[in-house]
């Protein structure tokens, strides 16, 4: 019994003074970099990650960042967080520099846990996989597309409302907002419609968007294995979706213009070259976890606000009403653009969501945009 207990005292020091070491060096290996605004690195490895976690979890993710102001500095500061160390930049200067220097001092970087997630990404650096990205997407941003999307949207909403709200004397929003916005993206995307293969992709696709963010651990049980699981299950459930749209167009059953994965598979780099399945289904969940929260957030908090303020949504309820309910998609855009008396009887609402969105910006959720250092440069700024 004395051996046993010795030998577990000793494995304890010996333990204990392993991650005092550990700790040294960690500390020591920033301490002796030059030029690094001030802040704490926290941890070995986990960084402040468990607090910059806990603070989004609880709704107020902007507390994280306004304690390290108060303490460190209001422009700058360093921590560490998802494995990685890093320099925040705050306040409407930093984000002005930060995003005035896109691709000049800084480009779009996303901390390694993600290449994990999204293999593909780890074939080139995730600024290129940005570029390429955005490049896909204004051929969707037009005002043309944009006609075809309100109707669609118009049928699902429609949809949306029957199954989950109609009768209903109580509904949790924010849940509701996010299978239709999850639908919608379905459609979208994807031209997937039937709300049973929508529900197919909801659980693990929640799982990939709750642990995308989260410290990269890949242990059983964790969220980023969790997270892992659910993008591995998901590209499966994409790539037979991708085979049989590739089966579609050879045979004209599809067309390259409806959606988004059929523009992916038919769009060549400079080279020539077509993107492989995987990249593509890579593409996609990026696509979906995109628009997913920050959608979902801003429908939510409309609703909310509507609900404390009843007198504005009355006015909102009136001028719905005065839109006519078979006005054709084209006519409806016309309206807005061309016609200034009809416009604000279409468009008068947009000041509430306006307003909502500025109240509690959609984006809050996450209150990091990830850049890269592609010069050293001045802190202050």
């Amino acid at each position: 019994m004395e051996l046993f207990f010795l030998c577990g005292l000793i494995l304890s020091v010996f333990l204990v003074s392993l991650c005092c070491v550990v700790f040294l060096l960690y500390h020591n290996s920033y301490a002796s970099l030059r030029n690094l605004p001030r802040g704490k690195m926290g941890l070995p490895f986990i960084g402040e990650s468990l607090e910059f976690l806990s603070t989004g979890r609880k709704g107020h993710p902007e507390k994280f960042i306004y304690d390290r102001m108060a303490k460190s500095s209001s422009q700058v500061f360093k921590t560490s967080i998802l494995g990685e160390p890093v320099a925040v930049m705050c306040g409407s200067a930093g984000n002005k520099f930060l995003f005035s220097n896109e691709n000049k001092l800084v480009t779009t970087w996303w901390p390694n846990s993600v290449n994990k997630i999204f293999p593909s990404t780890q074939k080139s650096s995730s600024s290129k996989e940005s570029k390429n990205l955005r490049m896909l997407l204004p051929n969707f941003m037009k005002a043309e597309a944009l006609q075809r999307y309100i109707g669609i949207m118009d049928t699902i909403a429609q949809r949306h409302f029957e199954a989950g709200w109609d009768g209903k004397q109580e509904v949790i929003v924010f849940p509701l907002a996010k299978r239709y916005t999850f639908w919608l993206a379905c459609k979208l995307f994807l031209s997937i419609e039937d709300p049973k293969h929508v529900a197919k992709f909801e659980d693990p696709f929640s799982c990939l968007a709750s642990g995308i963010i989260s410290i990269p651990i890949n242990f059983p049980g964790t969220a980023f294995n969790r997270a892992i699981k659910a993008s591995n299950l998901i590209r499966k459930e994409l790539r037979a979706i991708i085979k049989q749209r590739k089966i579609d167009l050879a045979e004209n059953k599809a067309s390259p213009t409806q959606d988004i994965l059929s523009h992916m598979l038919l769009a060549s780099d400079e080279n020539g070259l077509y993107m492989n399945e995987m990249d593509i289904a890579d593409k996609i969940i990026g696509l979906l976890i995109g628009g997913h929260d920050t959608a979902s957030a801003a429908i939510t908090f409309v609703v909310k606000y509507l609900a404390e303020f009843p007198d504005i949504y009355k006015e909102v309820l009136k001028e719905t009403w005065e839109i006519p309910p078979k006005m054709p998609v084209k006519t409806t855009i016309k309206a807005v653009n061309h016609a200034p008396d009809k416009s604000s009887e279409v468009t008068s609402s947009t000041p509430e969501i306006s307003a909502a969105s500025v109240l509690v910006p959609p984006i809050q959720t996450k209150p990091f945009a990830f850049e890269e250092l592609i010069t050293e440069i001045d802190r202050d700024i």
